[in-house]
């Protein structure tokens, strides 16, 4: 069983920033991966960004070149820096976490840009 603490959410203007952190109760080595997903209202949850153990990640195009997915190993923890955010940005944003047979997510934390 791995546990997801997420932090860093809140409200935040058109074009601020955001980092939110996913903290992990297992070593990033025994992950396949861990990515962040969002859900809006009335929307399905999507993928946002992810990052293998390895440190290859991939993002959703909408978010290409104003997210940036990052992790620390020693604290077993993932990052999304999260900058020139658009309304369209706003939702729940759950962490994810796959091991080899299993999946877990996180509480989600709530992100939402407005003026």
């Amino acid at each position: 069983q791995v546990q997801l603490v997420e932090s860093g959410g809140g409200l935040v203007q058109p074009g601020g920033s955001l980092r939110l952190s996913c903290a992990a109760s297992e070593s990033i080595f025994k992950l396949i991966d861990m990515g962040w997903y969002r859900q809006a209202p009335g929307n399905q949850r999507e993928l946002v960004a992810r990052i293998t153990w390895a440190g290859t990640t991939n993002y959703v195009d909408s978010v290409k070149g104003r997210f940036t997915i990052s992790r620390d190993i020693a604290k077993n923890t993932v990052y999304l820096q999260m900058n020139a955010l658009k309304p369209e940005d706003t939702a729940v944003y759950y962490c994810n976490a796959r091991m080899k047979g299993s999946e877990y997510w996180g509480q989600g934390t709530q992100v939402t840009v407005s003026s």
